[in-house]
């Protein structure tokens, strides 16, 4: 069995080690020191979980050792966090990226120009494999997850989180490609879906058992993995609910006829909405707040596809609303593709990952296509 090496410092690049910072705890039981080190490690289960406390920045694994879980904690002083390398596995077991940590994260601006092409797709829900593929057939990362598509936008619209069993993995490689896109012209979008606010929110309703099990061995409430004291979750507050790039206009959900009514640009119902991704009040300032967070929201809106269904002169009201010609939202399955409803005008990316049936939008120039796992193209719609 390979070994695994568990313990990151900068130091790690010359190939040299410190025992005595790794702590690794075996149900209740502490093993520090050489002792720790010591151990054969079959599995890295889960993590990291990076977390702040006291001017020192954690780093939390789940390992699987014959059988039994244990945590693998190492920590640094939060002035040597860019020094931290952090070990993520993909949905190869032999295959590992390392992340290094932002050393700034700021609000994602909401609305940016037209760019030359674009890959969406949304509702991975912690399928890494399917997320890998679709990026790989498609050139966005090679098979040694390097980004190629250049100057290209990568955009995700919600629920990468919940139903998987690599949850924690599609987040930090999300993380890690936004790096790597900017240092090549590129981009990655990452718009949150209801899955991800739910997360944040305490609603743990589609959360797997894995990850409830993960947090008590960690000794922590689920909702402390993803909270202002960890970087995911600083991170993951970063991001908007809607987003507007060239002539699109992309959210997880859709656009209500109440949310046109209240009249508010992207960058206002993403400043609205950020205060409260992870509130459990449901107790709002104004109603524009109220509309934005519940049902009719941008991140949970099915009226496109299901119950009483939008209107043409709803989308409309929308594509005039934010001076665009398409609307890209996820959320609702209604297909087994990628498909174009209401003359074109609004198209749907939630397709069955887990099922085999992954697809993604490409948008090139004027032209939308929708692509599967092997890069085949088919033409959806022209501006």
């Amino acid at each position: 069995m390979k070994k695994i090496i568990l313990i990151f410092s900068p130091f790690l690049l010359l190939g040299f080690m410190f025992p005595d910072k790794a702590t690794m705890y075996s149900g209740k039981n502490k093993i520090t020191g050489n002792r720790a080190t010591k151990r054969i490690l079959d599995e890295q289960y889960d993590g990291p979980y990076v977390q702040y406390k006291n001017d020192k920045v954690f780093a939390k694994y789940i390992l699987l050792s014959n059988g039994t879980k244990m945590v693998k904690e190492d920590s640094t002083e939060l002035s040597q966090k860019n020094n931290l390398l952090l070990k993520v596995r993909t949905d190869d077991p032999d295959k590992f990226f390392m992340v290094q940590l932002k050393p700034k994260l700021q609000n994602e601006k909401s609305e940016y120009p037209k760019v030359k092409k674009q890959l969406v797709m949304s509702d991975i829900e912690g399928n890494f494999g399917a997320f890998r593929k679709l990026l790989q057939g498609n050139g966005v990362i090679d098979a040694d997850l390097n980004w190629t598509f250049g100057d290209g936008h990568l955009v995700l619209i919600g629920d990468f989180f919940d139903r998987g069993e690599q949850v924690t993995e599609v987040l930090w490689f999300i993380y890690y490609l936004e790096e790597k896109a900017k240092a090549a012209g590129g981009y990655v979008h990452f718009i949150l879906g209801n899955h991800e606010i739910m997360n944040l929110s305490d609603d743990l309703r589609y959360v797997q058992q894995k990850y409830k099990d993960n947090a008590i061995l960690l000794n922590q409430k689920y909702e402390s993995l993803y909270d202002e004291n960890t970087e995911l979750g600083r991170w993951l507050r970063t991001k908007n609910i809607i987003e507007k790039i060239g002539s699109v206009v992309f959210m997880h959900g859709g656009i209500s006829a109440e949310i046109n009514e209240i009249n508010l640009s992207v960058s206002t119902i993403n400043r609205l909405a950020r205060p409260y991704y992870a509130d459990t009040t449901y107790k709002y300032p104004d109603i524009k707040t109220d509309i934005i967070i519940n049902d009719l929201g941008p991140f949970w809106y099915r009226g496109y596809y299901t119950g009483r269904k939008a209107t043409s002169q709803q989308v409309d009201s929308t594509l005039s609303a934010f001076d665009v010609n398409h609307i890209v939202t996820g959320h609702t399955i209604v297909s087994d593709t990628i498909s174009v409803w209401y003359n074109g005008k609004i198209m749907n990316t939630d397709v069955h990952h887990a099922a085999g049936k992954s697809e993604a939008l490409m948008i090139e120039g004027d032209k939308y296509y929708r692509v599967n796992a092997e890069g085949r193209k088919v033409l959806l719609a022209k501006d």
